[in-house]
């Protein structure tokens, strides 16, 4: 079984990623405080501190994303209701990610960005549907006659 495996790989994944993402745009806040950069003249400051609540926020997606593969790794059932929606987002922000960092950043950062993808989109389709529906079974005949033989009056 390969289910297991995946999303504990995928939980890990997703959780450095998350703290990562974080972290970077914790550094990017401070780098346009300290050198007082100021982009079409806004503000340097609502600069830095938008920057680290998108870092943040966007931090705090990727380990709800973690978390919800956790779950999964632990129960072996396949994500449901918000768990299954935050994955299914996720593989759509990879999807774009993925093709962005290809001209922007290079083939290294497309590739894992695919890779991770290629997780989230494994671990959504590797369990299967429960079967709901019952064959159906044909109607007994009615016994017209007790097996002790006719009934008289």
């Amino acid at each position: 079984m390969v289910r297991r495996p995946v999303a504990w790989l995928l939980a890990v994944v997703l959780l450095v990623e998350g703290l990562g993402i974080a972290a970077v745009n914790w550094f990017l806040g401070h780098v346009v405080e300290r050198q007082r950069m100021s982009m079409g003249g806004l503000d340097p400051d609502v600069m830095s501190l938008s920057s680290k609540i998108g870092g943040v926020v966007f931090g705090l997606y990727f380990l709800l994303c973690a978390y919800s593969a956790l779950l999964v790794a632990l129960r072996d059932r396949a994500p449901a209701g918000f768990g299954r929606v935050a994955l299914v987002s996720a593989a759509v922000v990879h999807g774009l990610l993925g093709a962005v960092t290809w001209g922007l950043v290079g083939p290294g950062a497309f590739t894992f960005m695919i890779v991770v993808l290629a997780l989230i989109v494994l671990l959504l389709v590797s369990y299967d549907r429960p079967e709901t529906q019952e064959e159906p079974t044909a109607p007994q005949p009615a016994d017209p006659a007790p097996a002790n033989g006719p009934a008289t009056a």
